[in-house]
């Protein structure tokens, strides 16, 4: 039976959690409602819950005048998200589960080197430097798949604690009796019993590549074609941008220009950039909470 105090523990838990979930889930809504709203009710009104003009001639405007460009960068988008996430979640179930080995000759060196990564880079000149002379990645497709991206140290100690804590070591010692090998043990045994945790690190990694805007904007100069759905709407709104600003500074706005919704637009590119993660996050959530509690288990 729960005590007083319990109970009170967890009315405050629920209402604190509560109103972070409403911290993170009305700017959404807000920012949804606002692509649809029309461009002179913004301007006059501003944002608003209960908008006065409905209207989603910002999602118009954006396929309209780059409708070719914009399937193409949700393509690259994808694609780039399926691959990195493939091959993200490959190299760390990798390293992690040769780090939970304790037998593993210079355990706690390797351990070290991967936190070191935490804490300490080569910073961003030398990481470009060596990205484009030695590895000659600049106006390629790698260039959104490798730099800061492939390889995540806090993931990987996710992943190792997850092994040590929940994989438990009998059963790989059976699998070693009859006559497994260290990669089939880990392929037929650990894998599958980690399915949680790597559900969480794979929506982890997938975040990152289809958020990503930085490695688009830093390694593609001439490739434009390349762009990710993120690059792509942040490269429309800096046009948006520098398009008002010079009407504004010239005092004449011609038809062209009055017909870009400057406001509408920005809220409906942002709805387009998260809106596949919107829709997957779902279909991994129930193993979310696990794989990020029992991985976050000291191990």
């Amino acid at each position: 039976m729960k005590t007083r105090e319990d109970k009170i523990f967890n009315a405050v838990g629920h209402a604190v959690m509560l109103v972070l979930s409403a911290a993170a889930v009305i700017p959404i809504i807000l920012m949804v409602i606002s692509s649809l709203t029309s461009n002179g009710a913004l301007l006059r009104d501003g944002y608003s819950f209960f908008p006065k003009e409905w209207s989603v001639y910002a999602y118009k405007w954006v396929f309209a005048s780059n409708g070719g460009m914009v399937l193409k960068a949700y393509g690259i988008s994808f694609l780039i998200t399926t691959a990195g996430t493939a091959c993200s979640l490959l190299l760390t179930i990798g390293l992690a589960y040769g780090l939970a080995k304790k037998s593993l000759p210079g355990r706690n060196i390797f351990t070290f080197l991967v936190v070191f990564t935490m804490l300490f880079n080569g910073g961003l000149v030398p990481t470009y430097i060596n990205y484009t002379n030695v590895f000659h990645i600049k106006d390629t497709i790698f260039a959104l798949l490798v730099p800061s991206l492939l390889m995540n140290a806090f993931n990987v100690l996710l992943m190792k604690s997850y092994f040590v804590s929940s994989v438990p070591d009998e059963i790989l010692e059976a699998a070693y009796i009859d006559g497994a090998s260290e990669f089939q043990t880990m392929r037929k045994i650990a894998v599958p019993l980690s399915k949680p945790i790597i559900a969480t690190i794979g929506m982890f990694a997938g975040i990152a590549y289809w958020n990503d805007w930085n490695n688009g904007y830093i390694y593609l100069v001439k490739r434009t074609d390349l762009y990710s759905i993120q690059n792509l709407l942040n490269r429309l709104m800096q046009n948006i941008n520098a398009l008002t600003q010079n009407a504004s500074q010239v005092g004449n706005v011609n038809q062209g220009l009055s017909d870009i919704p400057s406001v509408s637009v920005r809220m409906a590119m942002a709805t387009l950039g998260i809106l596949p993660i919107v829709v997957i996050y779902p279909f991994i959530q129930k193993n979310f909470v696990k794989g990020i509690t029992l991985g976050g288990v000291k191990g």
